[in-house]
């Protein structure tokens, strides 16, 4: 059927249905000044958020509000700059870290939670703890346990594995900063992998993505997250065998069934 170019909504309505850059406007043969200064601060928001300090303390206070007693470690990148240029550091514990850890390995089983840097600690700082305080009591509820917290500074996506594997849980629940863009520097994502191990593959992860202000609420990633959990826990498998059948709505979240996402930063 053809579409009258009269039925077609204008440009300047496209930009209500998205927050991705169109129909700018034009001075001359430029962008306006006012959509240039906006593109210069959103592009310095996501590079700050990038380089912003993790309040690795403030989280394990946190997780010990909500009852966990947390551990910090490390991953064997050792600096920010290190970090970003070398992502298979980010990948494994650093020696200290991995001893710690084995002191806490007793008890088999469980969740452990991890809440990680990742690309934006921003991110994490401002969203890991409130997603926390809705998720946990949905686990409870379903009589989930979670054994263990860590917070893990310098961390990609699969350090969750290595820290699962010593500390032998059922899975991996991690909370890292996804790469910032230009329309969200503080988005968080959630990944899950059952049976966690070092060697792990990104088609067995879940992932929760998209968390912030303008995307998927705390309340939707929680149910999301604990809806995954327990079916992944109750069909032991994560990744591309368990799709999201919860039937909520998504409210601008993502749910994907891949994992690591965020092996490379532009600058």
């Amino acid at each position: 059927m053809k579409t009258e170019v009269s039925q077609l909504p204008s440009l300047s309505r496209l930009s209500e249905l998205t927050p991705a850059r169109v129909a700018l406007g034009l001075a001359g043969a430029s962008l306006p000044t006012k959509e240039l200064l906006e593109f210069s601060l959103d592009h310095a928001r996501a590079r700050d958020a990038v380089h912003a300090a993790f309040d690795a303390d403030g989280l394990v206070a946190g997780l010990a509000d909500l009852g966990l007693n947390a551990t910090r470690v490390a991953s064997r990148a050792p600096g920010r700059k290190d970090y970003l240029a070398r992502p298979d550091l980010g990948r494994r514990l650093d020696d200290d870290s991995k001893a710690r850890l084995a002191s806490h390995s007793g008890r088999a089983g469980g969740l452990a939670i991890v809440i990680g840097d990742g690309l934006s600690p921003t991110a994490v700082n401002t969203h890991a703890m409130a997603l926390l305080r809705r998720l946990l009591p949905l686990l409870a509820a379903d009589a989930i346990g979670f054994a263990h917290g860590v917070v893990a500074t310098g961390a990609r996506v699969a350090l969750g594995d290595e820290i699962g594997g010593i500390l032998g849980s059922s899975m991996t629940v991690m909370l890292i900063g996804e790469r910032p863009g230009l329309s969200a520097a503080d988005s968080l994502g959630v990944y899950l992998t059952f049976a966690p191990a070092v060697g792990m593959t990104d088609e067995k992860r879940n992932c929760v993505s998209n968390i912030h202000r303008a995307g998927l609420s705390h309340e939707d990633a929680a149910a999301k997250a604990s809806w995954l959990i327990r079916e992944g826990l109750a069909r032991e498998v994560t990744g591309i065998a368990l799709k999201d059948e919860s039937g909520g709505q998504s409210g601008g979240g993502l749910i994907v069934n891949s994992g690591e996402r965020d092996n490379f930063v532009e600058e």
